[in-house]
């Protein structure tokens, strides 16, 4: 690949020192030479300054770009528009959140009626001047009094709960700490909640240090955390973790267990009407997935993939637990069941139909009453609430179509739109397509297009190819301005429903995982291959892009078809596959990729790894790496050794740059500000590597 419209000859990389390490793997020995870019940039003055280093020649490279400062301008001004949530109903109030337009933070209002003035109850853009600070999780009391809530900073995955009284909007004195992946679950007398917490890490360790030995302890209203009760820990078991539910009619707490990122539960449930009850084991081992939905007295009800890859909806009377006492309430079909919701004594089950939203209503007794209607392709969310309510909610969206808010009548069956956003842009000028293209080995791959009507088929569109494809997590059409503006500017935006996730139930998660994970990345190349085939665009102006695991799949795509694409945006990616279980959250995800730890995956991750699998001497596509210094997810040190590398073996003009942002996390509770930023960014590098010509508006 040559002839780049960038050229990278100016471009002056910052020196990384390399250090003599090496480790041994099941007999293979393997080379690390940029291992101390894994320590944590707040503490390590060398990790700092390289960070320090890194930025200046990025961000200077991208505030040369003549057109993004009019990418920025445009993306703002698409961006201030009034969003709102779907409603939602709890203890007798309705709450939602809206945006005026630019707020760094969704603001969270309350009112008694539908047609009746809101308030504010909480704001957090109040919480801090650059938007920092954000509000990352919401459990109300059943009568409603109470409000407890998650704050999150820095875009950190830790949490610290509060409480306040709603009425007065009084937050009480009590701080919650050392919370990670956990809700709070009150019980139904609302004088407290149940809850997950770690223990504190080491000083200098809560960005990195491996979360251990969860406990779940309730916090009683108006005492301090040193007094919670502990309720159920593990000691024997360290990697277990634990998440609550209470039914709604207050008699039962439900533990769900779980040890990675599988979908595979253990389930405990607990008599709260009996002082001194044990957990009783329901589900005891993790072979299937067991989502609690709700109950009708002792018979609980779960979403599950035992003998149904697809899932389906199954009773269990904890009376009569055998399996041969189970019933079959929602059978499984020929779409993936996502999710259901018990909502005014009927369920409302959610659907993948080749990655669409589709929804249909049952009775208690698992009898079809009624499909939810939607104007056209694309994803609705929402419809959750309580047995004795009469009425949900959802909001509905796709990529041409900004997101409209609904209130659904459960007993009549009848849709009324509540709000629609109103965004500067014209939704006719748009089209939405779904097209299946064949992997390498055959497999039939779904991947929407958008793009402007009246697309001229030349070869010679810059064209975005969005992928994920892992952790059962599916990809729908959904509105976004940054991909909105990206086709305003000409660009053909492409999204792949890659194996591994969740589109077509657990097989098609299955194949795309561990010794099987080289589909994912198969069925990516295949998709560019295809865009190009059909004249869609050519390899000098295709961008690839993915965040998380999907900046794995971009990380990958380019050390395996460097020639390929014209650019690459891999975003907080895992790039060091056989050290990730070793960091924070990402013991986690030996689930679907393996450990480097079992011989036969080291051999599958070593294979693909992209910071292992880069080559001196290759000309790779022009990449932008984005990341963040306080990302406690991914952490960052995988794109900072993964940049590294790549700026040492990297032959050629094309600019392979690191973008590293601060005070920002793997993504929750980035404030718009700096959402907008790095959009402007990547755009603009896409702008001038692929040689796009674009017009101000």
């Amino acid at each position: 690949m040559t002839n780049h419209p960038s050229s990278a000859e100016s471009l002056r990389y910052p020196e990384t020192r390399k250090v003599d390490q090496t480790d041994v793997y099941h007999g293979v020995t393997v080379s690390d030479p940029y291992r101390w870019l894994e320590d944590d940039v707040r503490t390590s003055e060398d990790v700092h300054d390289w960070v320090e280093a890194q930025n200046k020649v990025s961000f200077g490279y991208l505030k040369a770009i003549p057109q993004r400062d009019a990418i920025e301008s445009r993306l703002t001004k698409l961006w201030n528009y009034e969003k709102y949530s779907a409603p939602f109903k709890r203890g007798g109030r309705y709450y939602y959140f809206k945006n005026n337009g630019l707020q760094n933070q969704d603001v969270l209002f309350m009112q008694d009626r539908l047609d009746a003035e809101a308030t504010v109850l909480i704001d957090p853009n109040e919480w801090s001047e650059d938007g920092t600070v954000a509000l990352a999780g919401l459990a109300f009391s059943d009568d409603g009094r109470y409000l407890a809530y998650g704050i999150q900073e820095a875009g950190s995955d830790w949490r610290t709960w509060r409480v306040m009284e709603i009425a007065t909007r009084k937050v009480l004195e009590e701080g919650i700490q050392w919370v990670k992946f956990s809700s709070a679950t009150w019980t139904r007398d609302s004088k407290g909640f149940f809850y997950g917490r770690f223990d504190a890490p080491e000083e200098g360790e809560a960005f990195q240090s491996l979360n251990l030995n969860q406990k779940i302890y309730y916090h009683r209203i108006g005492t301090s955390q040193d007094q919670d009760v502990l309720v159920y820990h593990r000691p024997d078991e360290p990697t277990w973790g634990f998440g609550t539910s209470v039914t709604q009619d207050g008699q039962f707490l439900v533990l769900t267990v779980w040890k990675g990122t599988d979908d595979r539960y253990r389930i405990l449930y607990r008599d709260l009407t009996e002082p001194y009850a044990a957990p009783v084991d329901l589900i005891d081992n993790f072979e299937q997935e067991f989502s609690f939905v709700g109950n009708d007295g002792h018979v609980f009800y779960f979403v599950t993939d035992w003998e149904a890859p697809r899932k389906r909806l199954i009773a269990i009377d904890i009376r009569k637990p055998a399996r041969e006492n189970w019933q079959v309430i929602i059978p499984e079909s020929d779409n993936a069941l996502n999710d259901v919701n018990l909502v005014g004594n009927l369920f409302v089950a959610s659907y993948l139909q080749d990655a669409k939203t589709a929804v249909k209503i049952y009775d208690m007794q698992g009898e079809h009453v009624r499909d939810v209607e939607f104007p056209g392709i694309g994803t609705a969310r929402g419809f959750s609430g309580r047995r004795g309510d009469t009425e949900t909610f959802y909001s509905f969206s796709s990529f041409a179509t900004p997101p409209s808010t609904y209130r659904y009548d459960l007993i009549t069956g009848k849709s009324t739109k509540l709000r629609q956003a109103e965004v500067d842009f014209d939704p006719e000028l748009y089209e939405v397509k779904q097209v299946f293209y064949k992997s390498k080995d055959g497999t039939k791959v779904p991947m929407f297009i958008a793009h402007k009507k009246g697309l001229e088929l030349d070869d010679n569109n810059p064209t975005l190819l969005y992928g994920y494809g892992g952790f059962s997590i599916p990809l729908t059409p959904s509105f976004s301005i940054s991909r909105l503006a990206w086709m305003e500017m000409g660009g053909v935006f492409a999204m792949a429903n890659l194996r591994g996730g969740g589109e077509y139930g657990e097989e098609w998660h299955k194949a795309g995982t561990k010794l099987t994970k080289q589909n994912v990345f198969d069925d990516f190349i295949a998709a560019a291959e295809w865009l190009i085939d059909n004249d869609y665009t050519k390899s000098s102006k295709l961008a690839i892009q993915g965040g998380s695991n999907g900046g794995l799949l971009v990380g990958a795509a380019i050390t395996q078809r460097p020639d390929l694409f014209g650019a690459a945006l891999p975003a907080v990616g895992v790039m060091d596959m056989l050290r990730f279980h070793k960091f924070t959250a990402g013991r986690f995800w030996v689930d679907d990729y393996g450990s480097a730890d079992n011989p036969e995956e080291f051999q599958a991750l070593y294979k693909y790894s992209p910071y292992h699998n880069l080559k001196a001497g290759i000309e790779y596509p022009p990449t932008l790496v984005t990341t963040a210094d306080t990302d406690d997810r991914v952490v960052p040190g995988h794109s900072f050794k993964f940049a590294a590398r790549l700026q040492e073996y990297h032959e050629g003009d094309a600019p392979v740059l690191i973008r590293i942002e601060t005070k920002a996390g793997h993504g929750s509770g980035k404030p718009t500000s700096k959402i907008i930023e790095e959009i402007a960014d990547q755009w603009a590098f896409l702008v001038k590597n692929l040689g796009m010509e674009i017009e101000s508006k």
